[in-house]
C-alpha cells in the first residue's frame, strides 16, 4: 500500500500529476483544488498523501491500479469518508472536489444541500445522502486551518478541534465558535495547545485585555 509519495513534480494536467522517482514516472490522480495548488510548484520536490485503488471490472479481469493524491493526510481522510457515501465513489468524489475540504465540510455540517449540489456531479439526491451520513463527522474538517499547498499550519488540527469543543461548552454557538477561531488563527501565530489558542481567542474579542 502506497500511502505517501515525495518526488519531483514533472507535470500537472486536468486530473493528474506526474512525478519522477529515479528512473520511473508515477501518475497520481488529483482533484481540481489540488491541481490549482500543484501547478505553482512545477519542478519542486512535492509530497502527496495517497490512497490506492483498483479501477476496472473484476469480472473481466481488467483491473488497473491507481493512486489518488492529497495535499495533507486530513484531506485524504475526508476524501475516504466522502467516497463511502452510496452513489459517490472515487471518480465522482475527485470531480466534485473543486473547493477546499474546509469549505465542503462546512456545507455538509450546515446541512446546506443546495450549496453542496453545486459541486460537479453532486446532485440534490446525492447531497442529501452525503449530509445524512457525514454531518456529525465534519467539525474537525470544517475547522481545518488553511495551508499553503499542505505546508504546516499555525495550529495542529487536534488543537483547533479541541478548542472548538471548549468554546461550545462555554456557551458559544457553532458559528460564533468558528468565527472566534478564525480571528485568532488569522494572527498567524503558532499555537501548540488549547490553552494558548483559547487565550488568543479572548484577547481578540477584548483587545485591551492583558
Amino acid at each position: 500500500m502506497i500511502t505517501k509519495i515525495s518526488a519531483k513534480l514533472l507535470a500537472v494536467t486536468d486530473d493528474q500529476a506526474t512525478f519522477e522517482v529515479d528512473a520511473f514516472e508515477y501518475q497520481v490522480l488529483i482533484c481540481e483544488y489540488a491541481r490549482r495548488q500543484l501547478q505553482l510548484r512545477m519542478g519542486e520536490i512535492v509530497s502527496l498523501h495517497t490512497i490506492q485503488y483498483l479501477e476496472g471490472n473484476p469480472a473481466q479481469g481488467r483491473l488497473t491500479p491507481r493512486l489518488v493524491g492529497f495535499l495533507s493526510s486530513i484531506e485524504r481522510e475526508f476524501f475516504e469518508l466522502f467516497c463511502s457515501v452510496d452513489g459517490v465513489g472515487v471518480k465522482k468524489a475527485l470531480r466534485a472536489m473543486v473547493r477546499p475540504v474546509q469549505e465542503v465540510a462546512a456545507l455538509i455540517e450546515a446541512q446546506d444541500a443546495k450549496g453542496l449540489s453545486t459541486l460537479p456531479g453532486i446532485g440534490a439526491a446525492t447531497s442529501e445522502r452525503v449530509i445524512a451520513k457525514l454531518r456529525r463527522k465534519m467539525p474537525k474538517f470544517a475547522l481545518m486551518v488553511a495551508t499553503d499547498a499542505g505546508r504546516a499550519a499555525e495550529a495542529p488540527s487536534s488543537v483547533v478541534e479541541d478548542t472548538f469543543q471548549v468554546l461550545l461548552q462555554l456557551g458559544h454557538s457553532e458559528s460564533d465558535a468558528r468565527k472566534l477561531l478564525d480571528g485568532a488563527l488569522a494572527e498567524k501565530k503558532k499555537y501548540k495547545d488549547v490553552e494558548s489558542l483559547i487565550q488568543a481567542v479572548y484577547q481578540n474579542t477584548n483587545p485591551n485585555a492583558g
